[in-house]
């Protein structure tokens, strides 16, 4: 099985069609992900054109298969506005892969401690519920997907230390590696992931008391080598516990949703979630109310399953907006497929649409 360096080494010869210049050196191939005989990557270009896209793929697939891959997925992406003022900067290096990132440790990006501060630039935003069950998760890297789809850089910290799952949901099968002393995240769908279940093995109860649970989030943030982030997502515990409590503590600059289903009482229990961001002045981007309706696949009908309504008592209750309603879904992910997760949806469904429309209403009141 080639290994992420070996890849990358294949794929030299593949040049930025406008540029003319290698992808690899750009640092513009990434997301690369290895599993038994496929391989799944993506391909930034500068700009969008169909033949191009078709070009970079066929060849990435006969240049991969020389070397006996022949399953191949290829993903093309527009570079971001980040990606093309490096360029033009001569800092097209810094952009690069987390394979790349690897050897450079704290050259480039902003250190923990750093991205800790409100001068980083980076842009916090803290998912709560107020109860479990209501799909905050789910929300939680669904909206992580669809920044990164913008171009945006994106970091995602599973901060429900008891109940982590991202790793899961978003079809993580590697882990963290540890480089000078530095943790390197894992990329996933363009998204720098960090979470409990990464060190957790065997899927074993975490039995730790608050302290420790403080210790371990801070960690996440000064001892990982994040880079360069535009955003950096937490997904937090469900109610107002010590891991709630610490990242307000921890990251006063940090905005928040709140996610509920539409039944009364798990609106009525994610006031208490909302109600502790506005204790601590932070500001509320909206409420997603998830699982809203179950809409029929033949004929269309809505069938509200959990009730009506929740969501938007939630919001006006809470003085914000109701950023999306959220229908009862299942990605349709096979296995087999290079980039398969359980709960990711694709930007081609429906669901995919409303998250991206979620991520471009959050961008443009940031």
């Amino acid at each position: 099985m080639l290994s992420k360096e070996q890849i990358l080494e294949i794929l030299q010869p593949l040049q930025e069609p406008q540029l003319a210049r290698s992808l690899t050196e750009l640092g513009w191939i990434r997301d690369i992900m290895v599993k038994e005989h496929h391989v799944a990557l993506s391909i930034m270009t500068l700009e969008n054109r169909p033949e191009d896209a078709t070009a970079l793929t066929d060849a990435a697939r006969n240049l991969l298969a020389q070397h006996g891959v022949k399953d191949v997925h290829v993903r093309i992406r527009v570079a971001s506005e980040h990606d093309r003022e490096s360029l033009n900067a001569g800092q097209g290096d810094q952009a690069q892969d987390q394979d790349e990132v690897l050897v450079k440790g704290h050259a480039a990006g902003l250190d923990g401690h750093e991205l800790l501060s409100s001068e980083s630039g980076v842009r916090y935003i803290a998912v709560a519920s107020g109860k479990g069950g209501v799909g905050k998760s789910t929300v939680t890297v669904n909206l992580a997907a669809a920044l990164a789809r913008q171009g945006k850089k994106v970091g995602l910290i599973d901060a429900d230390i008891y109940g982590f799952s991202v790793p899961d949901m978003m079809g993580i099968e590697e882990y963290p590696v540890v480089e000078d002393g530095v943790i390197q995240p894992v990329e996933r769908f363009g998204v720098k992931v960090m979470s409990m279940g990464f060190f957790i093995r065997e899927n074993n109860p975490v039995i730790w008391r608050g302290p420790m649970l403080g210790r371990m989030l801070r960690q996440f943030f000064t001892d990982v080598q994040w880079g360069e982030l535009d955003y950096m997502l937490l997904d937090l515990p469900p109610g107002t516990g010590d891991v709630a409590l610490d990242v307000h503590q921890m990251l006063p600059q940090s905005k928040e949703i709140i996610v509920t289903t539409p039944h009364a009482t798990a609106a009525f229990v994610a006031a208490r979630a909302g109600a502790m961001a506005i204790q601590t002045e932070h500001e509320l981007l909206g409420v997603i109310e998830n699982m809203a309706y179950y809409e029929c696949g033949s004929c269309g009908e809505k069938d509200y399953v959990f009730g009506r309504g929740g969501g938007g008592r939630l919001a006006e209750s809470l003085h914000t907006v109701l950023l999306a309603q959220i229908p009862l879904g299942t990605p349709d992910n096979h296995p087999s497929e290079p980039d398969f997760s359980p709960s990711v949806y694709k930007a081609e469904t429906s669901i995919g649409a409303i998250y991206d429309e979620v991520a471009r209403n959050i961008e443009s009141n940031f």
